[in-house]
């Protein structure tokens, strides 16, 4: 019976998982570092940035910047080459256009 409740709370918290982001002044202080692409073939996750915390859901490309660090799940640095990023977004329009395109990186924002 605990084995069953463990493993129900591991999966609630895994899809219950919000990206709430704060960017960070300096690359020493992030979590992951992202490079933004012209074009969406290039990335490895599409973003749209949602106007409310409460729109995030999930690892699917639905980024809400918080104000402070401590609210942040991941803390991010914009960097100025493909070659420094752990990660390339390419920032959507609608909400429907987000996602991930190379999902080996998926673990980056868990």
């Amino acid at each position: 019976m605990n084995k069953i409740i463990n493993i129900l709370l591991i999966f609630i918290s895994v899809s219950g998982y919000a990206q709430k982001m704060f960017s960070v002044k300096y690359v020493n202080q992030a979590d992951v570092k992202i490079y933004v692409v012209d074009h969406k073939n290039q990335a490895d996750l599409s973003v749209y940035k949602v106007d409310y915390k409460n729109q995030v859901k999930g690892n699917e490309g639905l980024w809400y910047f918080v104000n402070y660090s401590n609210q942040a799940d991941k803390k991010v640095y914009f960097v100025s080459y493909p070659n420094q990023s752990d990660l390339k977004v390419y920032f959507v329009k609608y909400k429907n256009q987000s996602g991930w395109q190379n999902k080996s990186k998926q673990h980056l924002l868990y």
